[in-house]
């Protein structure tokens, strides 16, 4: 038995009609026919019921088609399986993200990557989007995922994300927002993220006071862990409740606040990566249908 009897055997199946059958085998009826019955000889089953005016599958043929579309499909896969392997990208590529990125995005976009290119080797880091910038203008990175602006000659950008600022506290106010003014703040080291910076004092500003930022921290799961635990409160971009650090946090939207903020993909028009593409549009479909 060869792969050619059960295409033709398939196709036979499926068009329960030798005519039609062979003609989209590309090939004339005889030697179907004979294919078939060489087929049923060495099964010693029969396949087809045959007449003048019909072609029809036997319980025996049934059972056969559904066993031959297994084999054909697994031999399929493995062709492609097999074709990706020749053609897989190999080495490295390095991936920046912020903090506040929630990992079960990463980890999605590594398991797609993994099953496109088995050979590549995928590096996280986990920077701030000043470092990334640096890093990606010098080629340390292949791509990052930052928070706007990015302000670069040298690199490109693809919206991912705008949203709001909410605000973060621990258990305490379960039930209603604390006055802001009033609590001291966990935030961004102003030096390690000075545009996020910003952006957080000019939050504070449009709701009416000066903040009192007694901890600062370099990444978004350290603010919330101290948030957690009761040591002031902080205003974080809605992604960040996908961090889920701590079960003991908060989150109330900032609705009267019309500041926000976005995330951008940002990478060197000039790259040569060869799975540069790839990451882009499946990072970027992610996004959209999430």
């Amino acid at each position: 038995m060869e792969i050619r009897h059960l295409i033709y055997f398939k196709t036979l199946a499926e068009e329960l009609h030798f005519g039609r059958a062979a003609q989209k085998l590309f090939i004339s009826q005889p030697p179907l026919s004979r294919q078939i019955k060489d087929l049923e000889d060495e099964l010693n089953v029969l396949l087809f019921t045959r007449n003048n005016k019909r072609v029809a599958l036997t319980p025996a043929g049934q059972y056969f088609l559904s066993a031959s579309e297994k084999i054909i499909q697994q031999l399929n896969d493995a062709k492609i399986k097999a074709k990706q392997i020749q053609d897989a990208v190999s080495g490295e590529f390095k991936l920046g993200y912020i903090s506040s990125i929630p990992k079960y995005i990463l980890a999605h976009i590594l398991k797609i990557v993994n099953e496109q290119y088995p050979l590549l080797r995928v590096s996280l880091y986990e920077v701030s989007t000043v470092k990334q910038k640096a890093a990606l203008e010098s080629g340390k990175l292949d791509l990052g995922i930052v928070r706007a602006p990015l302000l670069s000659d040298k690199l490109a950008t693809v919206p991912l994300l705008s949203e709001n600022f909410c605000l973060a506290t621990p258990s305490p106010f379960i039930n209603r927002p604390p006055e802001l003014a009033k609590l001291p703040y966990v935030s961004y080291n102003s030096r390690y993220a000075p545009d996020y910076h910003q952006q957080f004092i000019a939050v504070c500003r449009h709701l009416g006071f000066e903040p009192q930022v007694i901890h600062e921290c370099n990444n978004m799961s350290s603010i919330l862990e101290l948030v957690a635990h009761g040591l002031g409160i902080a205003i974080v971009p809605e992604s960040a409740q996908g961090l889920q650090v701590h079960p003991g946090l908060h989150f109330f939207p900032l609705t009267d606040v019309p500041l926000g903020t976005s995330i951008l993909l940002a990478f060197d028009e000039q790259s040569q990566h060869p799975a540069l593409q790839f990451f882009i549009d499946n990072i970027s479909e992610h996004y959209i249908n999430k």
